[in-house]
């Protein structure tokens, strides 16, 4: 275990080179997340172009369907209405009015329904149709409604000379010829949204694939990064110096993957956010998520505040505590609010999460009935922090804990030790583990 600096042997002054090569990684850094960030808005942009593409797409086909029934049922009404015209001029029976009025009135209802489904959004070629469609309409009705009139009268003769004209036939061919050519620009609108909707759809995989070529040159580089930053660190005189700017190289490495997994799980959050409420988008963007997903294979999570220019370690101590807090996990927690540098938080974080998941797998809190006590104060300028755990029960110990065997525990604490510049000391003892931590408060 590393021993603690004297107060009165501070420690060397790093290489001038040392310190440059120490502030210079914060540049790429930056980069870094500059090239990430302009990867992800280009993502950004793709997906919701995607997803408007198929609302539009969606719209347009709710549209042409209704377009398509309304002139269906024009037609549909025109003939149904020449029928009983003709059965009521056979048979003078006026039994077939019925029918005749009905379908004067479907006709009308139809021709109301297809200019609200075409809405403001009608062409002038479609607006030139659908004059057209209520003149020959217009035609058709008031010959039939001649004959009616004719046959209502008695004059059959009348009657039939004017069914055995042209007059009906053309305005009910004109009125089939108007329908068909709408019928076709309608589905030719319905076949170009179509067709933008999949080349936008099209585009996202090239673009996640971009995506993840991208953030994979970015860990690439932020390790390259990290082991120039070690490598330049070597040529400094001071040798704790040089371990704890290592230390520092690994944290920024990690903390460059945790915040990239961040920004993966932004984007899932978005995408997902952008189908609430709409049944209709949920199956494509369920697609662009799982994409998204698939390129997110693995992260560290860390605890601690290195922006930060000061933390509470009463807050750091709460923070580590609270996921694991319960009514049958037992702990007291003393020593009140006290500021420390937020450079120390990192360390002093990862070396709590490490301890109190070490007491739920093996310590005070793997059996019921354990007690975890933390207490910290500050003497002069030093931070001392107490963590004792006492089991109901003895507590056996897993293989990593024994001493003389160093795990990835131990590791860690002799690194947080050399980046607090205090001493960590533990001792395992029958009734569990005490920890004693003592570092300067302001390094």
């Amino acid at each position: 275990m590393a021993s603690a600096p004297s107060a009165e042997r501070p420690l060397a002054e790093p290489h001038p080179r040392a310190r440059w090569w120490r502030r210079a990684p914060r540049i790429p850094t930056l980069a870094l997340f500059a090239v990430v960030a302009m990867a992800l808005l280009g993502t950004f942009t793709l997906i919701f172009a995607t997803v408007e593409a198929e609302r539009v797409q969606r719209e347009q086909a709710n549209r042409t369907s209704g377009v398509l029934a309304a002139l269906n049922g024009l037609v549909t009404a025109a003939i149904n209405g020449e029928t009983a015209q003709r059965g009521y001029f056979i048979t003078a029976d006026r039994r077939y009015l019925e029918p005749y009025y009905r379908g004067r009135a479907d006709y009308e209802r139809e021709s109301a329904a297809l200019r609200e489904r075409l809405g403001d959004e009608t062409t002038e070629q479609q607006q030139a149709l659908l004059d057209e469609i209520d003149r020959l309409g217009d035609a058709k009705w008031a010959e039939m409604g001649g004959t009616v009139k004719l046959v209502g009268q008695g004059r059959m003769v009348d009657a039939q000379v004017r069914i055995l004209s042209d007059e009906g036939k053309l305005a009910m061919d004109g009125l089939r010829s108007a329908v068909r050519r709408l019928d076709v620009m309608e589905r030719g609108h319905l076949d170009r949204a179509t067709a933008r909707a999949a080349e936008a759809e099209s585009r996202i995989v090239p673009s996640l694939a971009l995506l993840f070529v991208v953030i994979v040159f970015a860990l690439v580089l932020g390790l390259w990064q990290a082991i120039r930053t070690a490598q330049a660190e070597a040529t400094a005189a001071n040798a704790e110096v040089i371990a704890e700017a290592r230390d520092r190289a690994d944290l920024l490495a990690k903390e460059l993957n945790h915040r990239v997994k961040n920004l993966f799980a932004v984007i899932l959050a978005i995408v997902k956010m952008s189908a609430r409420g709409d049944a209709e988008a949920a199956p494509a963007v369920d697609r662009i998520a799982r994409r998204i997903h698939a390129l997110v294979t693995a992260h560290d999570v860390t605890q601690g505040s290195p922006g930060d220019s000061h933390v509470d370690l009463a807050d750091l101590v709460g923070k580590a505590l609270a996921p694991y807090r319960s009514a049958s996990e037992r702990c007291e927690v003393s020593g009140g609010s006290l500021v420390i540098p937020g450079r120390h938080a990192v360390p002093l974080g990862l070396v709590l999460h490490e301890l109190v998941t070490n007491a739920v797998k093996y310590g005070a809190w793997s059996q019921p009935g354990g007690l975890l006590t933390v207490e910290w104060r500050e003497e002069d300028g030093r931070v001392r922090v107490t963590w004792a755990e006492r089991g109901a029960a003895p507590i056996i110990m897993p293989e990593g804990g024994k001493p003389g065997r160093e795990g990835f525990g131990s590791m860690l604490i002799r690194s947080s030790e050399r980046q607090l510049g205090g001493r960590i000391a533990r001792r395992f003892e029958a009734h569990g583990i005490v920890v004693e931590m003592d570092f300067p408060r302001e390094g």
